[in-house]
């Protein structure tokens, strides 16, 4: 009996856990439209520890431009390579392997910020530039 006991509350915590990370469906490009300043990094969504990023995304036309990627004490730039939304993820091409893709869920979206979830669970932290 105490094991069924613990297995529903189990159950019932990791329903509720599940919910506050709930993807939000993307529509189209138009979702992510316009430039975006990456302000940090986490492993997953529970760790505390922020990893401070400084890159700038822009999202137009169908291609996304990262520009301004810290490296060794210098920065650089990223050729655009091309987005598109499908079924509700974000699709972001690999420089070099045109049939390759990253792939983020949106988290959270306002007009002041945006938070992606990578495929590997790493979450992006956006805000409107």
């Amino acid at each position: 009996m105490k094991r069924i006991i613990i297995a529903t509350v189990f159950c019932g915590l990791s329903g509720i856990y599940s919910g506050v990370f709930a993807d939000v469906s993307l529509q189209s490009n138009a979702d992510v439209q316009g430039s975006w300043t990456l302000d940090y990094t986490k492993k997953n969504a529970t760790t505390a520890e922020t990893i401070k990023r400084e890159d700038n995304w822009s999202f137009s036309e169908g291609k996304v431009t990262i520009k301004h990627i810290p490296r060794e004490g210098t920065y650089y730039d990223q050729s655009p390579v091309g987005f598109e939304v499908e079924g509700g993820k974000l699709k972001i091409g690999l420089l070099g392997r045109p049939d390759k893709f990253d792939v983020f869920s949106m988290l959270e979206k306002d007009d002041k910020t945006m938070v992606l979830k990578g495929k590997f669970g790493d979450i992006y932290h956006f805000s409107k530039k």
